[in-house]
Formats: C-alpha cells, sequence, structure tokens
C-alpha cells in the first residue's frame, strides 16, 4: 500500500466532506459585488468543456454567497471555455504567447542562489502545452474584459474554494483598493487568491486590507480586472512564460494590488494534469526532490488492442500507443503467421499488436472475443475483413486532420487523451517495439522475487512473467568503431565537456565546480562532506555540450572505492526520459551495473516514468576502484552493447526488457550517493573524502 497515496486520498476526502457541510449552509452577502461601477459586477469562470463537474462545483461555491442586493453570485458568474492543452492547434506558435523565456524571470518572481548558480539568468526554458493553454486561457478573459462592458470582473479558474472569512476580507480589502485608486477608477488589478513565493513576496504600501506587489506572487486562480487593466495587459503581449510569472513582471506599471492574505485557495481534492516546465530545473538545483519519481500512467485499457497501420515511413501508431500507457509489440509484417494459441498468449504479455500477421484462424478468434479493439489506418492490411465481419468494433483512424487524431484513437479505447501532440514516430528501419528477443519468448531461468521487485512496473518494462534474458554475456570483442566525432583526454579542459552545478533526485550530493578537477590522470571527481548547502555532500559530474544519436561511447573510468558511493557513466536525456547507465558501485567493485530507461514520445514530449528501470549486474572479474579499464556503451536503433576491455560482457536487444532508447541523448560522468541503500549500500564517510577518474573520453558514430 502507497502510504503517501493514502494520506493524500485521506486528506482529500475530509476536505471535500467538510467542503460538503459548509455548502449546506448559506454564506453572507459579499457587498463589494453586484451592479453598480463601484462594484465588482460580473465573475468569469474559466472551465474546459471536457470538466463539466467543475463547472458545476464552482457554482455551488459561488451559490453559497450573495450580492451586495442580495442576489446568488452565480447570477453574474459567466463561464468561459478554457483553451485545451490537448488541442495541438490550440497551443500552436501565436503571436500571443512566446513559448520560451529565460531563468531570470522566474528568479526575478521567486529568487533562488541554488537555481542562479546551476543555470544562470539566460538559461532558456520552454514552456509546457499546459501552461500554453492556461496563458491562452486567460489572455482570452482579458480580451472579453476589455470589450466588455462591466466595471470590474473577478476572473476564478474553476479549481478555487472561498475560505473561511473571505466575504469580510473581499468586502474589507475592496473598500480600501476603492479609497487608493478612486471609486470612478476603482483597482486595475486586484489579487484576490495567491500564494506568496516561498515567503520572498516584495509588499510596498501595506495596511490591515491590502499592499502593492512589486513581485512574489503565484497563481492567478482568482483576481479581479477592470477593463483598462485587461486592456494595459493586452497591450503588453506577447505573454513571455507561464501566465502568472509574466504577470510579475508587469505588477508596477498597473498599480496592482493584493489582498492582505488570500480569501480564495485552490482545492485540495483533485488532482491536477498541469504541468510545470520550471520543475525539472528545480529538481536538478535541488531545490525540490520528486523522491521515487512518478509512476506508470493509472489507465488501461479492456482487452487487448489489435492495430494496422498503413505501413508508412514512420511508425507513428505504434508509438501513440505506447504514450497511452500500453504495452505494444510491432511487427515487420513478414514473420511466421501467427495462430490463435499464439496470439492468446502474446495477450497476457502486450496490451496492442501492430501489424501483426495473423492467421485467418487468429483474426476469426480475436473477433469472437467481446473485449478485443481493432484499430486501422487508412490503406491497412485486414480493414476489408474487419469491416465485413465486425463494423461495430473497428475504428477507422482518418488522415489527421483538426488536431483531433488522439480523439479518434482514445474514444473507442476508453482512454483519456493526451496533452502531448500526437508523435511522428521513429522511422520504420529502427523496427521501434519489436520483440527481438529468442524467438520472441522467455529464454532465461526463473528469478528470485527480489529480482523481479527491481523492475519498474511499467508498460516500457516486460512484466515479470516474461523473463529476460537476463545477464547475457558474450565473449567477443567490439566490432570497430565508426568515425570518430569527439576525443577529449580530460587532462585539460575541453569545449565538448562542461562542469555540471546541480543535483538530481535521490541524490544526497551535490555537484559543484570544486567537486572537478582536471589532472595527468584526466578529471578528478571528488566527494565530500558539504560545510553548507542543499545536500549533505558535494561532488563533481560533467556532461557533454550537445547531445548524441546513436553511436559508441567510451570512457577511462577507476571508480570510487567505498559503500554508499556510485561511479556513473551513461547516456541521459528528458522530454521524454531515457537513459542507458554504466553503475559502478563501492560496495561491491567487482561488478559492474548497466540499466536501461525507456519513455515514449517525440522530441518535447513531457513523459518521465519510472525510478528503477531495468537494472543487471554483470561479473568484471576485477577491482574495479584498483585502476582504469575501458567502458564502453554501444547503442544502435534496436541494439545495446556494453563492452569492457574490449570485451562484451552484455547485450540488450528490443524488448529485452525494454524497447531500445530512441532519441539524442547527452553523455554524463559523475560521482554520487544515493538516497536508497538498495544500490550501493549505507555511506562509510571513513572513505571521504572518495575520488573517481575519467579520461580519454570519445564518441564514435
Amino acid at each position: 500500500m502507497n502510504l503517501l497515496k493514502a494520506s493524500s486520498s485521506l486528506r482529500a476526502l475530509t476536505f471535500r466532506i467538510s467542503r460538503a457541510a459548509l455548502g449546506a449552509i448559506p454564506g453572507p452577502r459579499i457587498l463589494a459585488f453586484g451592479p453598480g461601477k463601484d462594484r465588482i459586477e460580473s465573475i468569469v469562470v474559466i472551465n474546459l468543456d471536457r470538466q463539466p463537474n467543475r463547472w458545476r462545483r464552482v457554482c455551488r461555491e459561488l451559490g453559497r454567497f450573495r450580492t451586495h442586493n442580495g442576489a446568488s453570485l452565480t447570477s453574474i458568474a459567466h463561464r468561459l471555455a478554457a483553451i485545451d492543452a490537448r488541442d495541438g492547434r490550440a497551443v500552436a506558435a501565436t503571436a500571443d504567447v512566446d513559448t520560451t523565456y529565460r531563468m531570470g524571470a522566474q528568479l526575478f518572481v521567486q529568487p533562488d542562489a541554488r537555481l542562479q548558480e546551476c543555470f544562470g539568468l539566460d538559461e532558456p526554458i520552454r514552456m509546457t502545452r499546459q501552461e500554453v493553454a492556461v496563458a491562452r486561457s486567460h489572455i482570452e478573459a482579458w480580451k472579453a474584459i476589455a470589450n466588455g462592458s462591466d466595471g470590474h470582473v473577478l476572473v476564478l479558474e474553476d479549481d478555487i474554494w472561498f475560505r473561511r472569512g473571505a466575504a469580510t476580507a473581499i468586502d474589507r480589502g475592496w473598500r480600501a483598493a476603492l479609497e487608493r485608486c478612486g471609486k470612478d477608477h476603482g483597482p486595475p488589478l486586484l489579487y484576490l487568491s495567491y500564494r506568496d513565493a516561498g515567503g520572498t513576496a516584495e509588499r510596498i504600501d501595506e495596511c490591515e486590507a491590502l499592499f502593492r506587489p512589486v513581485r512574489g506572487l503565484w497563481f492567478l486562480s482568482g483576481y479581479v480586472l477592470s477593463p483598462d487593466g485587461a486592456a494595459a495587459l493586452l497591450r503588453s503581449m506577447p505573454v513571455v512564460g507561464p501566465a502568472d510569472l509574466w504577470i510579475n513582471h508587469r505588477l508596477s506599471e498597473l498599480g496592482a494590488l493584493a489582498l492582505a492574505s488570500p480569501a480564495i485557495l485552490q482545492r485540495e481534492d483533485g488532482p491536477s494534469d498541469n504541468s510545470y516546465s520550471v520543475l525539472p530545473y528545480l529538481a536538478r538545483a535541488g531545490i525540490v526532490d520528486s523522491g521515487s519519481g512518478a509512476m506508470r500512467p493509472d489507465q488501461a485499457p479492456s482487452g487487448q488492442v489489435l492495430a494496422w497501420s498503413s505501413g508508412g515511413q514512420q511508425e507513428s501508431l505504434a508509438m501513440a500507443l505506447s504514450m497511452l500507457g500500453l504495452r505494444v509489440r510491432a511487427f515487420d509484417g513478414d514473420e511466421k503467421p501467427i495462430d490463435a494459441k499464439q496470439l492468446s498468449a502474446l495477450g497476457g504479455i502486450f496490451d496492442a499488436l501492430v501489424d501483426a500477421p495473423l492467421t485467418p484462424e487468429a483474426l476469426s478468434a480475436a473477433i469472437k472475443q467481446s473485449g478485443t479493439k481493432f484499430i486501422v489506418e487508412p490503406n491497412a492490411a485486414f480493414r476489408t475483413a474487419l469491416e465485413l465481419k465486425r463494423p461495430s468494433r473497428l475504428t477507422v483512424l482518418n488522415e489527421r486532420q483538426d488536431g483531433r487524431t488522439w480523439a479518434q484513437l482514445c474514444a473507442p479505447l476508453g482512454l483519456t487523451e493526451p496533452v502531448h501532440a500526437f508523435p511522428i514516430g521513429t522511422p520504420r528501419t529502427w523496427r521501434m517495439f519489436r520483440d527481438d528477443r529468442s524467438d520472441g519468448s522467455p529464454t532465461a531461468i526463473a528469478r528470485t522475487f527480489t529480482e523481479v521487485s527491481l523492475l519498474d512496473d511499467s508498460p516500457w518494462v516486460l512484466p515479470a512473467q516474461a523473463i529476460w534474458e537476463r545477464g547475457r554475456v558474450s565473449n567477443r570483442h567490439m566490432s570497430s568503431p565508426g568515425t570518430t566525432v569527439l576525443a577529449a583526454g580530460m587532462d585539460s579542459p575541453s569545449p565538448w565537456l562542461k562542469t555540471l552545478v546541480e543535483t538530481f533526485p535521490g541524490n544526497l550530493a551535490s555537484f559543484a565546480t570544486v567537486g572537478l578537477r582536471h589532472g595527468p590522470d584526466g578529471v578528478q571527481l571528488t566527494l565530500s562532506k558539504a560545510i553548507d548547502g542543499v545536500r549533505p555532500f558535494q561532488s563533481g559530474a560533467f556532461a557533454s555540450t550537445r547531445p548524441f544519436g546513436h553511436g559508441r561511447f567510451e570512457a577511462e573510468i577507476k571508480a570510487a572505492p567505498g559503500s554508499g558511493l556510485v561511479t556513473g557513466f551513461f547516456l541521459h536525456r528528458e522530454s521524454p526520459r531515457q537513459e542507458i547507465d554504466v553503475e559502478l558501485s563501492g560496495n561491491d567493485p567487482q561488478r559492474m551495473l548497466v540499466n536501461v530507461y525507456f519513455n515514449p514520445g517525440d522530441e518535447g514530449s513531457a513523459m518521465g516514468f519510472g525510478y528503477r528501470g531495468s537494472p543487471c549486474r554483470i561479473e568484471l572479474g576485477f577491482d574495479a576502484t584498483e585502476d582504469f579499464h575501458t567502458y564502453a556503451i554501444e547503442w544502435r536503433p534496436n541494439t545495446i552493447i556494453w563492452s569492457v576491455d574490449g570485451h562484451v560482457v552484455h547485450e540488450r536487444v528490443s524488448w529485452d526488457p525494454t524497447p531500445v532508447p530512441h532519441l539524442p541523448m547527452h553523455r554524463h560522468g559523475n560521482l554520487w550517493v544515493p538516497r536508497s541503500e538498495e544500490l550501493a549500500g549505507p555511506l562509510d564517510e571513513a572513505f571521504l573524502p572518495a575520488t573517481a577518474h575519467f579520461r580519454n573520453a570519445s564518441v564514435c558514430m
């Protein structure tokens, strides 16, 4: 049982019960609301078309209160259809929103020395689709207010509630705002809801009821805006970055005000599907620690999915099904035909089969299964047969148009549409999602429960019953490398490699410039106790300045000795998260740990599930901490090969037990301390300071 999840669910239930009880008690009048130029004349609620329950819930909340003349607040409330992040056209490039902002804009709102040290003011950050949708939704509200006849309008998001004493706080703040701004004009912008940015909000002209914010307010879930204020915001566009961040840069010119404390809060009983662009940077700086990481999507279709593509050069359909959280196996089409018994066995492992070469009997058996879903692209194989035999359970995907491809695919499967763009997919020649294990079947002996439990429970890792050929070893030599595109002795700084100043969740050490030194033996990474800082230890790390696609990645490494220490050499990327690892733990220097993390999607898809990956320990035959040895990762479209001193020690193919990562990655080296003792045991501080050495790094394509 997940105790954190249970605790969160209990809090949500308690909150929901308390709100239901309060909903039965009529609220007071809020004199600030109602007709008249010196009042808040209307309310706009931003609400997605696909979330009508939220609109009804907000109406119940507003219905508790009355205007100054006794009418329900719902009588002056209007719904504004929110921009949906799932609609690719709605979040496409537009003159209203600049989707790339700088770290300096974030630091203006909430200064943090750790964040600035890691990235600097000019670090570019790209907004998520959800942030773009939120910004565009608020812009539509501003346009309506600027062109409307109401003197002041309260803009609400649909996940709010009025805290105890809200009516008094709003009335007191509204009177104070009118006194400051004059009854004829009123405040151009008044925050009724906000969150102080880590207690750093800069306030001036404070009184008991309100203050004038200079910077430092997060959220735009409840604010009063005048037509003049809305027009000023529209003149200042484009919105650069998340809307609540950008508006902090406009506070002074607007003459904005805020209640002394927020009267409207965000609800605690509903999950948010928002995604925040700055969160990965906060994690890398050690400001937040997401602990064990995100887990698999909480959805799965009922019944097997059989899909056939049109056979194009890019395999879009298989990638899309994988992004929906299905375990997908794709076929080339020239395999031995699959009979009914084999199809049934495959259904116990894979949720979806794409381009499966079924025998007529297997197809007939699948049609008889009431839960089986059939998806075909135009000109796909089996389409005619399926249309004749079972048209009611067949979905034909139309040519991509109107940005509704996700809707066509998700509706028949009963799955929620993701916010990511529909994928282009990988080239068919890469053979993504093929099952390239021996005969596509289990070949290894049974593993213990402990070994099985080390795997992520994920749609992108084979389940425990589909045991993979773990620890496959070959005595052959590595093949000759291709063209060398990077070579660095590492005894001096290189333009190909950069020193990292950051950390990551689960790491007890922060990486700093003092933890990395160049010398005759290459780069020396030193891990020691931190005098002060985000984490109790400090160390060193480096990465390539650019990402690389398929190739061979080598380095000579002398690992750090000591329990609790890990020397890492790996390829890594985010959005989606993918990784290929070599890790040398100081408590077990006779073996190395290899690992693969896979998430599906095209470049930019915010898929980052899993935290264990698919680890496997390999016997080295020597102590990795005593001398330098050459470690290499050979990464190809459908194969990953690990070698040590030129000898292949481990090899994986597609679905062995994960698909092979397919997007460019940066190469990394580091020395770190896992928070969990599973990987390298408890830290033995007697070994500190500890050092790891890297030299003669190369990349061959």
